[in-house]
């Protein structure tokens, strides 16, 4: 089990923040479909089902592995959440990732800093080989 570490800190964090936004955002828009029907959380998030199913999901993930696999959890949510924002950024307000998860610039560029949070938190803790053995 992994000590207090930058990407456990991530991991948990991250991971009830997604949670409870994924949870918040059915309050606001649980529409399915293409992309169905899309509000704005807090003004500024365009959210619909799948949206929240993603966040709720990749937020679980993160609580799950944050005792044993949360560098790896960083890392890879965090160079996926940055593909996400770049495909979003691609795509422009009103658009939509595949057809379902509707995005927007706030979604943008929340997705992006979360990103870049995963990969310094992944960067700044140790390989599991590369720590110090404990003193006796």
């Amino acid at each position: 089990m992994e000590g207090a570490t930058p990407a456990r800190l991530y991991a948990t964090l991250v991971g009830a923040v997604l949670v409870m936004v994924g949870i918040v955002g059915f309050f606001y828009s649980s529409s399915f479909g293409s992309p169905g029907h899309v509000d704005d959380m807090f003004g500024i998030f365009a959210v619909n089902g799948w949206h929240n199913i993603v966040h709720i999901v990749t937020g679980a993930a993160g609580l799950l592995v944050a005792g044993y696999a949360a560098r790896r959890y960083a890392l890879w949510l965090g160079m996926a959440y940055i593909a996400v924002a770049i495909w979003g950024f691609v795509l422009g307000t009103g658009h939509s990732i595949i057809g379902l998860v509707p995005v927007d610039t706030g979604d943008n560029f929340l997705h992006l800093a979360l990103g870049l949070l995963g990969i310094g938190a992944a960067v700044a803790t140790p390989a599991d080989g590369a720590r110090e053995p404990a003193a006796a």
